[in-house]
């Protein structure tokens, strides 16, 4: 594979919309392959975030996309649980069609919520009654979060048990990941000793590559590959976007957000409060990046760039910040079935209106206002 440059480096075209990436290796800017879009096909980018439990929406969004097959995924880059269905996503792909991936997120997802019944982490009946996913009554959870505060996943997991690693090796085909030219999967990891953002992709796909992505640090140790530790993506990139500008020809990304930006209360709690940073954190650099964009964006609108060697991208988002303001972090590790099942229906309602609402503009123009969303 060929090196790649630093992310600063501004001697290529699309390096400029990206300039607020920090990255330990992002991809080389060679001209990309067109994609083998049909007719009537559009084709778009995805940049999948990460948000544990809260990523069976992000299931409910593309299945309602693969459902409708109008929009066809040229490059997909997650994060964390976002890296997980962007891998079962474009393992679904690889090997089955449309079809095939849906079937395959049904299944990883039923899968998931199987292997957490076996676990501590469960709603009570109350935590049922009051919230839709919150287990601030669960004794497992206060339990577990306790006890990560005061001991390290060294001490309280030294076999380094992750039952989400058994679940993705049955349903990822990372041999066909490899090999497939469609779509290009770019899964990202924050390396724990140097602070840099990891992007795995082409030859470097593989089960540990996911793993690192979705690492957090207060449950799993680091995951080691080629010497290098890492811990979950979404510290330096959930997700970084300057990959699908270097390696697509496509414009347009679709982001699917389930990390609110806003929230409507102010944190008073302890638990609040940690949930608060960890979502600031998390959303940091990927509004770095949309400034980035927004600004190049608008020096081409100026005539101060050349469109001709800067390309234009359209932004197109999906959220639910409503609800994901109102879910607390304890809710972020609620895989109970129910709560998974809510979740996909209200990411196939998210679909379904951005299908509705904004299809149309998909090559055309952005669907997001950039600067109200995120400056």
């Amino acid at each position: 594979m060929a090196s790649s440059p630093k992310s600063g480096d501004s001697s290529r075209r699309s390096q400029t919309a990206a300039k607020g990436a920090k990255g330990e290796a992002a991809p080389a800017a060679a001209a990309p392959e067109p994609p083998p879009v049909r007719r009537g096909e559009k084709p778009v980018n995805l940049g999948l975030q990460g948000g544990g439990a809260h990523g069976s929406f992000t299931w409910g969004v593309l299945d309602r996309l693969l459902e409708d097959g109008r929009i066809y995924f040229e490059g997909i880059v997650g994060t964390s649980a976002g890296a997980m269905n962007a891998s079962v996503l474009a393992s679904g792909l690889a090997t089955g069609g449309r079809e095939g991936a849906r079937e395959s997120l049904d299944a990883f997802w039923r899968k998931i919520s199987e292997a957490a019944k076996k676990g501590p982490l469960q709603p009570t009946w109350l935590d049922k009654m009051l919230s839709v996913g919150n287990m601030d009554f669960s004794p497992g959870f206060l339990f577990m979060d306790s006890l990560s505060k005061m001991m390290s996943p060294y001490q309280l997991n030294p076999f380094n048990v992750n039952p989400l690693r058994d679940v993705l090796a049955e349903i990822v085909d990372f041999e066909a990941l490899r090999k497939a030219k469609h779509p290009h999967l770019f899964i990202s990891a924050t390396n724990v000793l140097t602070g840099r953002l990891k992007v795995f992709q082409f030859e470097e796909l593989s089960l540990d590559a996911v793993m690192a992505s979705a690492c957090l640090p207060f449950m799993f140790q680091a995951v080691e590959i080629d010497g290098n530790h890492y811990w979950d993506g979404g510290y330096m990139g959930n997700p970084p976007i300057y990959p699908l500008i270097y390696h697509t020809s496509v414009r347009d990304v679709l982001i699917v957000q389930i990390n609110p930006v806003n929230i409507p209360d102010l944190p008073t709690s302890a638990t609040a409060i940690l949930d608060r940073i960890n979502t600031l954190s998390f959303n940091s650099s990927l509004m770095r990046e949309m400034r980035a964009i927004h600004f190049v964006s608008k020096l081409i609108d100026e005539d101060g760039l050349d469109p001709e060697k800067f390309r234009r991208i359209l932004i197109h988002t999906i959220d639910a910040e409503d609800t994901m303001s109102s879910l607390g972090v304890s809710s972020k590790l609620n895989a109970d079935m129910d709560f998974l099942l809510h979740m996909k229906g209200l990411g196939r309602e998210a679909g379904e209106t951005f299908l509705r609402n904004h299809f149309d503009k998909i090559g055309v123009e952005s669907s997001t206002d950039i600067a109200a969303k995120f400056f």
